[in-house]
């Protein structure tokens, strides 16, 4: 049934031009979504103006105050008005809008800003006097005199007053906090060399700080280590791998945890392009992908990456907001990432990250049973002799009845006697085998502790590696249907779907297009026996619009590998001879990703003695 438009009146419409204060509202909606989105520009016009050190005091979670502190070049008295007047910039001269080098370019920011809220700017360039000047819901007062040594203050009041209507949509004071915290945390890892400080003066005074990174030093990697180390914490810093890898005017660097080191979800992954902190499905995608074959479906890795190029090899002026990008040759960027990451990953080794023997230490520790005080604490006098009397005692102090009715094991223990010949292996890094324990874990002795390592998860993990291998190398069987399945799709669906033939052959499913929007399953993966070709074609579309690739066929004939590998493995409950476990050792460390079984699980867990003692208070 047709009615009419309510929108649309009966008479004619009449075309009228908006006034300046209507289009920097309209415009803020775009800019300025919420109060991290006014320090993410602020804190970028800072950067621009070459800032070394920034401070960003918020009030509220940013809704009665924002204000953002540097030691930038400023701006002079005579430029306040226009930087407030909309599209007007210092960053580019609009002869190019690809050739862009600074975070801002578009003129929008402050004059979105003094549109929604009371915005204030005093700033001193080099050269001139301090200068300020308030806009107000769009009204701009004239330029006065201020006292400032350098650098320039933007403070933002009340934000949204002038659009009351955005306040209901804005999340508790906490959650606005957060989001500031996210925002600054991100910027202050694409500069490394420049000092940041958050505070929140909520309660007035000078308020608390909540997030500060002094300015690093050294080379880009060491500066950038330090400063990941500062806001990700020492834990990423120690499990992750150095990221430097150059394709075809595309340079990447940055850091990625071991597989062994990961999340619950995609919260640790920071990429950035050009310096700018981006959130694009491409580079996200890119990730997951380098990360398929070592963890499993509910896990994430954990990143950050930096695609340093030619600006005319990306564009940034995508969305007003500049957190999408599009790079001329999408291709390019993803390969480079998961070529790098797997690189990495694979010169790794066997290596697991400090995370796993850190569980392992809490788990050995005894849970208090109560509050502990100090005047509870035995004396050091009274813990060296409990440690006496707890030393082991010789034959002719044998405590009566334990020689005659000795305590049954709890676990089987097969001991491997340490003869001369296998000394030398304890230098290696998995060491020298000295028991099983349990018929399924292999206690092994090293030069400066100890490892325990499961039998069938690190035997798995070997031979699916030799499958991968094998099937890299042989290619993947194809099994031709006897009569090709048709698939009818739509013309975009299918030429989506035919732009990745090509690699799709190469795991064994042949597409070939049938006229129309049909295309025609010539051959399926033999190892997947008997599939449901139009579903599959279907899947793989889901996952090509969602992620712009489909892993889903990799992922089938993966699985298969890895059952196979499971079937195929020394099972939980053998005993094996110290030569059978010595030699496991020796093959984990010379096969990459060794690490962590096929579903991210860490295969071995290594504990130094220092720990050890630390547990026994020996130290």
């Amino acid at each position: 049934m047709m009615r009419p438009d309510p929108n649309i009146s009966e008479k004619s419409p009449v075309i009228r031009q908006l006034d300046d204060a209507a289009i920097n509202r309209i415009a803020a909606g775009e800019v300025v979504e919420r109060p991290a989105s006014a320090v993410k520009e602020l804190v970028e016009n800072a950067l621009d103006a070459g800032a070394g050190r920034i401070e960003v005091s918020y009030g509220v979670g940013g809704k009665t105050l924002i204000r953002v502190t540097d030691d930038g070049c400023g701006i002079a008295a005579d430029d306040l008005p226009l930087a407030l007047s909309r599209h007007a910039t210092s960053k580019i001269d609009g002869s190019d809008l690809l050739d862009i080098h600074t975070f801002g370019f578009r003129g929008e920011a402050l004059p979105s800003l003094g549109a929604v809220g009371r915005l204030k700017i005093t700033s001193r360039a080099q050269g001139h006097d301090a200068a300020s000047i308030t806009v107000e819901g769009g009204q701009m007062s004239a330029v006065k005199p201020a006292a400032l040594g350098g650098g320039t203050i933007v403070e933002l009041r009340d934000l949204f007053y002038a659009t009351p209507a955005r306040l209901k949509f804005m999340r508790t004071d906490r959650a606005e906090a957060q989001a500031i915290t996210d925002v600054v945390k991100r910027l202050a890892m694409a500069e490394p060399f420049v000092g940041f400080t958050l505070r929140d003066l909520t309660n007035g005074g000078e308020g608390r700080v909540t997030f500060r990174a002094d300015p690093e030093s050294g080379d880009l990697f060491d500066a950038l280590h330090g400063r990941l180390a500062r806001i990700l914490g020492a834990e990423f810093a120690d499990n992750a791998l150095r990221i430097d890898a150059t394709r075809e005017g595309l340079h990447l660097t940055g850091y990625a945890a071991l597989p062994t080191y990961s999340r619950g979800s995609a919260v640790a992954q920071y990429l950035f392009v050009n310096g700018r902190p981006v959130k694009d499905k491409l580079l996200v995608g890119a990730l997951r992908g380098a990360y398929f074959d070592f963890l499993s479906r509910d896990r994430h890795p954990a990143a950050a990456l930096f695609i340093e190029c030619d600006p005319h090899l990306v564009d940034v002026n995508v969305h007003p907001a500049k957190s999408e990008v599009r790079f001329r040759d999408p291709g390019l960027a993803r390969g480079l990432i998961v070529s790098a990451l797997r690189h990495a990953l694979a010169e790794a080794g066997h290596r697991a990250s400090t995370t796993v023997a850190g569980a392992t230490l809490g788990a050995f520790r005894p849970e208090p049973t109560g509050r502990v005080y100090q005047m509870d604490r035995p004396s050091l006098g009274a813990r060296a002799a409990g440690y006496q009397m707890q030393a082991p005692q010789s034959a002719q102090m044998e405590t009566p009845g334990f020689g005659e009715s000795p305590m049954a094991m709890s676990a089987r223990v097969e001991v491997v006697e340490a003869s001369e010949a296998e000394k030398p292996l304890e230098s290696h890094p998995l060491g020298a085998a000295r028991a099983q324990v349990h018929e399924n874990y292999i206690v092994a002795q090293t030069a400066d502790g100890m490892v325990i390592v499961d039998q069938h998860a690190a035997h798995e993990r070997l031979v699916y590696e030799k499958l991968k291998a094998q099937m890299a190398e042989n290619g993947v069987a194809a099994q031709a249907l006897l009569i090709p399945e048709i698939v009818e799709l739509s013309d975009g669906d299918c030429a989506r779907l035919l732009a990745v033939a090509d690699d799709l052959t190469k795991l064994g499913l042949t597409l070939e297009p049938f006229g129309g929007g049909a295309v025609a399953v010539r051959e399926t993966p033999a190892i997947l026996g008997e599939v449901n070709a139009r579903a599959m074609v279907l899947d793989i579309l889901d996952e090509l619009d969602d992620q712009g690739e489909s892993h889903m066929v990799q992922a089938r004939i993966e699985a298969i590998l890895s059952r196979v590998a499971c079937h195929g493995s020394i099972r939980s409950g053998r005993r094996m001879q110290a030569d059978e476990m010595n030699a496991l050792l020796r093959e984990m460390e010379a096969t990459p990703h060794s690490g962590q079984c096929n579903h991210g699980r860490p295969t071995y867990v290594e504990l130094k003695l220092a720990d050890i003692e630390r547990l026994f208070g020996r130290t």
